[in-house]
């Protein structure tokens, strides 16, 4: 999957819902699903039709308290939509939390999360935009 994007990311303002190859991608779009779920706008949703898989991507800027807090609690906050989509779309779901600490620092299981995306993304890319 390719995406245009301009060279200044600050600069890249994305479409709110993009379909690529089979691949829809929505950016911080509120999905409506058939229970009602206050939660409901993950910064990220990838759903890939032909795999059959859905990524509900959060993004965090953590100041400097524990990022890991912040990790189970992006885990949390998404565990209804995850049982909804998966029902709703018949695919596997799961939350990607992508925490990033102020001053640069990351949680342990950060390269682990940036592999399930499909993007050529770098824990110290990350770093460095932040």
């Amino acid at each position: 999957m390719v995406l245009q994007v301009t060279d200044q990311y600050c600069g890249h303002i994305p479409e709110r819902v993009k379909n690529v190859n089979g691949t829809t991608i929505m950016w911080y779009v509120p999905v409506i699903t058939d229970r009602t779920i206050l939660v409901n706008r993950p910064d990220v949703v990838l759903r890939d039709k032909t795999e059959k898989t859905c990524l509900l991507i959060d993004v965090a800027i953590q100041d400097g308290s524990d990022g890991n807090t912040k990790e189970t609690e992006k885990l949390s906050k998404y565990e209804d939509q995850e049982t909804e989509f998966s029902s709703m779309w018949k695919v596997r779901t799961k939350t990607v939390p992508v925490i990033i600490g102020a001053l640069g620092t990351i949680n342990k299981g950060l390269d682990q999360n940036l592999q399930l995306v499909p993007a050529h993304l770098s824990a110290t890319e990350l770093q460095k935009i932040t």
